[in-house]
């Protein structure tokens, strides 16, 4: 039985508004060790805490109440001017924030926290007693030190059977779409022509260390900087500004009149009833219904956007213990924290966010010595900024430490056996900024609990691409590194191109696309045996759309697709096109084919399969020679 009965209300309530409020403090600490004088601050991170262990006390959660009343008093201690705050007394207090955090793991599991360890809870009553000392406090590690594992690593569900598109059951799949899809179907539909795509642009991190670190503090086995342990499952709960809930009443209610017109007028209509000011009427009314179910669409999906600064607070607290633990001196700096984004994806963007966060303080800043031998500033900048452009949100994260040396890191993959020598030489410094995302890449030779097993980089990027963003890497020796996050807004609806091969409607999304040109048969090369097309001087491969999916044609196609998939650009092959639409995408869990991402359905009610060119092009290592005859003169 849950040792909450009766009170898995106010328990959620509390979680909810206590770990918003740890978050704060946490963010407030970090700024303290800045302005250890701060006597608002201090007044601040206080109140914070007093709420937190009166929480606590309703729920009778006494462990919690305990270590929150011993921290509470240091808190009051430091604001009266009874203590100075120092390194080790940091130390103790975030070592006491941290095991708060896991303590309300523990809560959401509904059962109650076991005490904090004795060696925190004497080192409390040490600081309190004006006794410690940096011989007699313990080493807190970095409040996470989880960091993105690789998928092999991860339970995982059993993979479904591999298929291929002729294996689809349509009627089935028809079934499912119908059920789930048209209810949510943008009421736009397909524009007849083509519509190229709008390009995108980008956006900004940081931490904050002090001296030696104290040792023996135990470690949160969960992390108070919010990594991905800090919960076993995802938050189903949203805050929504009332004033978005009114404008969704608002148009429902506009609809429900709208949706009265159009009954009125079919009932005229049946009867016979047909003169031009009827149809007129049904007509716009119709529209009128187009337009508000558009609205009605745009302000659901506003409910469901957050602003990213959620996400960001969980970050200064997790760059300075790294900091400190690697004994250098690094400030974390966030902006653009107001931009919006889909809850669902802010949830996803963590675990990525979490190592690129520790990868800038480990790898990329240097220490205080090599600092100062390069004539730099002691203390290093981290900055983490989002920003909005268009119907793209972008997140940089960049350092101002020693950057990255494009021909080292190609030594490094040859030496780790990634890519071979002549591969390496072929790559230009761009490309070779890429490979740090292979799997098992990495530039420290020694492993240590922070890095250097070559995990992480390639599982950020695959993570990135599910959320159809993608990643992007410039590095400048001696001055830093900035990584740049692009995602659309939300993944609910997608803007695709809708092409087609044979009588099959695939969708491509629109993110991809660079423009759509007609093939002329006599215009295809070969080179090296692979098809390839000139378009406004540059060489590119022509990839058919048939040869990926595992569809054999004879028949030439018409249209060209300009792509830009993982830093390739191509011409995917195709016999027509539909135009630009926005679709909800259902995914196909049990009959998933390779290269599939989901399926939706037209205004026409037909099925369009949406395509992952990513792992179509994974499958493809090279064209062989042959297998593009038909598009050959």
């Amino acid at each position: 039985m849950s040792d909450f009965a009766g009170m898995e209300e106010l328990l959620q309530d509390f979680l909810l508004e206590a770990s918003e409020l740890l978050g704060q403090v946490d963010n407030k600490l970090v700024e303290l060790e800045k302005r250890p004088d701060d006597k608002d601050l201090l007044n601040d991170i206080f109140r914070g805490f007093h709420t937190i262990k009166g929480g606590a006390g309703f729920l009778n959660a006494d462990n919690l109440v305990t270590l929150c009343h011993g921290t509470e008093n240091l808190f009051d201690k430091l604001r009266n001017g009874e203590l100075r705050l120092s390194p080790e007394l940091m130390d103790v207090i975030m070592a006491a924030t941290g095991t708060v955090r896991d303590m309300f793991g523990a809560l959401a599991q509904n059962v109650q926290p076991d005490a904090a360890e004795a060696s925190l809870l004497s080192h409390i009553e040490a600081a309190l007693s004006g006794k410690l000392g940096a011989s007699a406090a313990p080493t807190p590690k970095p409040a996470s030190t989880a960091t993105v594992q690789a998928a092999p690593e991860q339970p995982a569900p059993a993979a479904p059977a591999e298929m291929s598109i002729d294996d689809i059951n349509w009627d089935s799949l028809h079934a499912a779409l119908t059920g789930v899809t048209t209810a949510l179907t943008p009421a736009q539909t397909p524009a007849q022509t083509p519509v190229a795509p709008t390009a995108s642009t980008t956006p900004a991190v940081s931490v904050e260390p002090t001296a030696a670190p104290v040792q023996d503090l135990p470690t949160p086995t969960r992390g108070g900087a919010g990594g991905p342990q800090q919960s076993l499952q995802k938050e189903t709960t949203i805050r929504i500004d009332t004033a978005r809930l009114d404008q969704v009443l608002n148009l429902s209610g506009e609809i429900g009149l709208t949706k009265n017109r159009i009954s009125n007028l079919k009932s005229q209509i049946l009867h016979g009833n047909t003169d031009p000011e009827t149809l007129k009427a049904l007509d716009l009314a119709v529209s009128q219904l187009d337009l508000l179910v558009s609205d009605l669409q745009n302000a659901v999906m506003k409910t469901r956007m957050q602003p990213i600064g959620r996400l960001f607070q969980k970050y200064p607290r997790l760059a300075r213990d790294l900091a400190r633990q690697l004994g250098k001196d690094v400030e974390l700096v966030l902006s653009g924290e107001e931009t919006e984004l889909d809850k669902t994806m802010i949830e996803d963007l963590n675990d990525p966010l979490v190592h690129l966060v520790r990868n800038a303080v480990d790898h990329g800043i240097e220490s205080p010595e090599q600092r100062t031998a390069a004539n730099k500033p002691s203390k290093a900048l981290v900055t983490l900024s989002a920003s909005q452009v268009g119907d793209h949100i972008f997140i940089e994260i960049a350092d101002d430490g020693k950057g990255m040396r494009p021909d080292v890191i190609r030594t490094k993959a040859v030496e780790k056996g990634l890519i071979d020598q002549e591969t390496a030489n072929s790559l230009d410094d761009k490309q070779s900024l890429q490979l740090i995302f292979m799997p098992g890449f990495s530039t420290k030779d020694q492993i240590s609990s922070v890095s250097g097993r070559g995990v992480g980089m390639d599982v950020v990027k695959t993570n990135i691409t599910r959320l159809n963003g993608k990643i992007d890497v410039l590095s400048v020796p001696g001055q830093g590194t900035t990584l740049t996050i692009s995602l659309p807004l939300t993944l609910a609806i997608l803007p695709v191109l809708v092409v087609r091969l044979n009588r099959q409607s695939f969708a491509v999304p629109l993110s991809l696309v660079r423009e759509i040109i007609p093939i002329k048969p006599e215009e295809i090369q070969r080179v090296s045996g692979r098809a390839t097309l000139v378009v406004r001087d540059e060489v590119l491969p022509v990839r058919s759309l048939a040869t990926l999916i595992g569809w054999g044609s004879k028949q030439s196609p018409a249209y060209g697709v300009l792509m830009h998939v993982a830093d390739s650009a191509f011409v995917l092959a195709v016999d027509g096109f539909v135009g630009r639409d926005d679709v909800v995408i259902k995914p196909l869990a049990d009959i998933k084919p390779k290269g599939i991402a989901g399926a939706t359905l037209s205004g026409d009610g037909t099925i369009v399969l949406v395509l992952d060119m990513e792992e179509l092009l994974s499958n493809i290592k090279a064209d062989t020679p042959g297998s593009l005859n038909f598009l050959t003169h």
